[in-house]
């Protein structure tokens, strides 16, 4: 018995042929599709990056609990599981995120691992001089310099990282054919962004573009003109059949080496991306709309044989660990909520009514598979928020003293066999409050244009997510956050889709121009960097905005400013640049 799990960063199903794609050169995603079932109702869980691959190792949601952070120590591992029944593991992946602080102990739970460097702002290369020319150099967050020096070791794309981490997973592939017993994850970060490939592949998407080098677009709004959009939404396709061509290497080592008969095979990513959609870029800064949640899924079982079929049944990325456990003969632990999916590839068996998904601190969603809820915060505090680790690492850094001054330690969860936890204060990026509370009917409305309000329907939608959150054990937090019962019925005086309808209409308007902002001195056009390394101007960035004086979103954003911000959450709401620009104005008077 073996297994192969290719898995994708940011694949956006809806520019997959077999998903309904037109004009996308993807022609072994097709072969995929012919040669194992394809899931229409697959949907992500915990977002973004680490948190999703969390659910991979553990089986079960995180958000809820945690931001982006590493494996915990009560935490399950399905690879170091089959590890120690006898299942040799190995990963090969250029994925940059799991050598950083936030995801360190991830590859090690593997018996092999090999990791490629130079994706996105990956700290590779060292050049003390700046680059001449900056690759994207309009963007005003932190890793376009390091990511241009880094393209300068990638001139040919057999040098480049997502070429090397599928050379070296067949490789792995090769050597051990005829051994039994492994499981094998080939995980490249294309096609996130940046969306850097080569003349083979963009010779595809032939387009009038005569503006500077642009393939890495600010998560935010869109600001560019058409011309832009088009080029950015051309650049993603052509690093989307670069992946192709990668996926295709590892069907003809399938061919070659007649690993279909006995080897599982799963396709799969951990998040989709918004791609000039509703006026947005990116991932994250807005809700979990279904470009960026609902995603592709391609599994080969060989016990079942299906192949050229399609499955409706609602699965998660919390099921795919439990999958590789059956397929090996194993049993999921006690604290895992994913399900075996043999029954679904086989017979379209349900796997469950509802899924739950989102991000710490942002929306709390659920879908039945035709309705999405989103529900938002019950006011614009978000709060209150707690994180529960025994890791206290952001993505990049570790917490910082400040935030641990506030700890205290808590009570044992359930699946956390036994352990008391750290509950830290948290922090989101954005408040979902500003976008309100949204619900939407897939089947009519695919695109999600005409949030619904029905009180029915939304009763109906928040009992469902009650009921996954308990299950989770959700701490009693995020049910006041939400304005939801801890215990008891759900009941009407609970609903906040309607009373919400103006932030949500009000989410979608346009910002006032800059110049409303402009003064002399520090200002709401200020960079943070500029506004951080002011006394005057940090008192009132920890004031107002205290999440940007954490140093790990610092060195993220350092360089744009609060209306730029602005731009990206309408958290940032034209309200706060104006109480930004009169408390500089204030700070400006008061004496020294």
């Amino acid at each position: 018995m073996r297994a192969i799990m290719v898995m994708f960063d940011t694949l956006n199903r809806r520019y997959l042929p077999p998903y309904g794609a037109e004009g996308i050169h993807a022609p072994n995603f097709e072969r995929l599709q012919q040669r194992s079932v394809t899931f229409d109702n697959c949907y992500a869980g915990s977002m973004p990056c680490m948190p999703a691959r969390r659910e991979l190792h553990t089986g079960r949601h995180n958000f809820l609990h945690r931001s982006w952070g590493p494996l915990e120590p009560f935490d399950d591992s399905v690879p170091e599981m089959l590890s120690r029944a006898g299942v040799y593991t190995h990963l090969s992946t250029d994925h940059y995120h799991y050598w950083e602080d936030g995801g360190a102990t991830y590859h090690n739970r593997f018996d092999s691992y090999e990791l490629f460097r130079g994706q996105e702002g990956d700290k590779w290369k060292g050049h003390v001089a700046d680059p001449e020319v900056l690759a994207n150099a309009s963007r005003g967050m932190g890793g376009a310099r390091q990511d241009t020096i880094n393209r300068q070791y990638m001139a040919t794309e057999d040098r480049h990282c997502q070429t090397l981490t599928f050379d070296a997973g067949l490789e792995f592939l090769t050597t051990n054919q005829d051994d039994d017993n492994w499981f094998l994850q080939i995980e490249t970060f294309d096609p996130h962004e940046p969306f850097f490939s080569y003349d083979e592949h963009r010779a595809h998407y032939l387009h009038d573009y005569d503006g500077p080098e642009y393939d890495w677009p600010a998560y935010g709004r869109v600001t560019d003109d058409e011309q832009a959009v088009e080029h950015i939404r051309a650049e993603y396709s052509a690093l989307l059949t670069m992946c192709d061509k990668s996926l295709g290497r590892v069907m003809d080592a399938m061919d070659e080496h007649n690993l279909w008969d006995d080897t599982m095979l799963i396709v799969c990513t951990d998040h989709g991306f918004l791609l000039g959609e509703r006026g947005w870029w990116g991932k994250s800064v807005q809700p979990w709309y279904d470009e960026t949640i609902h995603t592709p899924l391609f599994i080969w079982d060989p016990r079942a044989g299906s192949r050229g079929e399609r499955r409706g049944s609602l699965v998660q990325t919390i099921d795919l660990g439990p999958t590789l456990l059956d397929w090996f003969g194993l049993a999921p632990t006690p604290d895992m909520q994913g399900q075996p999916l043999a029954g679904a590839v086989a017979a379209d068996e349900p796997v469950r009514e509802a899924g739950l998904f989102g991000v710490f601190g942002g929306h709390i969603n659920v879908t039945d598979g035709r309705y999405v809820y989103m529900r938002a915060s019950a006011d614009s505090s978000n709060a209150p928020l707690e994180e529960y680790t025994l890791m206290p690492t952001h993505m990049k850094s570790r917490f910082d003293p400040s935030e641990l001054r506030g700890a205290e330690l808590a009570a044992p969860f359930g699946f956390t066999k036994g352990v008391p936890v750290l509950k830290v204060p948290g922090a989101s990026w954005g408040n979902p409050h500003a976008f309100g509370t949204m619900l939407f009917d897939l089947e009519n409305d695919p695109t999600q244009r005409r949030p619904l309000v029905d009180d029915e329907l939304e009763l109906r939608m928040a009992e469902l997510m009650v009921d996954l959150l308990r299950a989770s054990e959700a701490p009693p937090s995020q049910f006041e956050r939400l304005g939801l019962p801890v215990a008891g019925a759900v009941t009407t005086e609970h609903l906040l889709a309607r009373q919400q309808q103006e932030q949500v209409a009000a989410s979608s308007r346009p910002l006032p121009p800059p110049s409303v902002f402009a003064r002399d001195g520090l200002s709401a056009l200020s960079t943070l960097d500029e506004l951080l390394d002011d006394e005057r101007g940090r008192a009132v960035i920890v004031a107002l905005m205290p999440i940007l004086a954490h140093d790990d979103l610092r060195a993220r954003v350092g360089r744009m400013t609060p209306y730029n911000l602005a731009a990206t959450t309408p958290a940032v709401s034209p309200e706060l640049l104006h109480k930004l620009n009169a408390a500089l104005a204030e700070s400006d008077q008061a004496p020294v």
